[in-house]
């Protein structure tokens, strides 16, 4: 499997963020960076990935900002996924054995697809699965669960700040 790209998580913790604003309130793309300690351009490229995937909407003008397109309980934390890394498979087999000096007869020695890719994609598959199956609600939920009051307060503070 490939490793997963920065922008994930800066792109799941600005989901979760965005996924617990009040209805029709936005934050700026500068807000949501100087909340996570991230420059603002490089995020801006995240968020205008999501925007295009349809999982954050990008309202324009002096007093707009980002809001997610659909309640959190629809947005997977896949679709935040393959927004920023693409929907691509992760492994990619190459058939290296193919390219080998095993060969019959000048063919190819191997006649089924090769059964590490088969492995890897069922793998996978699983993990994508798993992924399909979390929502930004279940995060949501986490956090009211995991994070500590003093970091709750201080976190809702900054965004009711910014709200616009």
């Amino acid at each position: 499997m490939r490793r997963l790209g920065d922008g994930v998580e800066a792109a799941l913790h600005c989901a979760a963020i965005l996924a617990a604003l009040p209805k029709d309130k936005v934050l700026s793309g500068k807000d949501l960076a100087a909340l996570h300690g991230l420059s603002e351009s490089y995020l801006l490229k995240h968020l205008r990935a999501l925007t295009a995937a349809a999982v954050t909407e990008a309202i324009p003008g002096p007093r707009g900002g980002y809001r997610l397109m659909r309640p959190a309980e629809e947005v997977s934390m896949l679709d935040v996924v393959e927004a920023i890394d693409g929907p691509g498979p992760a492994y990619v087999c190459r058939e290296i054995r193919q390219k080998g000096r095993v060969t019959t007869n000048a063919t190819c020695a191997y006649k089924k697809d090769c059964f590490i890719k088969r492995r890897m994609l069922a793998a996978e598959k699983l993990w994508r699965d798993a992924l399909r199956a979390q929502t930004l609600a279940d995060l949501l939920n986490d956090g009211d669960v995991e994070i500590g009051e003093e970091n709750k307060q201080a976190v809702g503070q900054f965004v009711a700040e910014k709200l616009r």
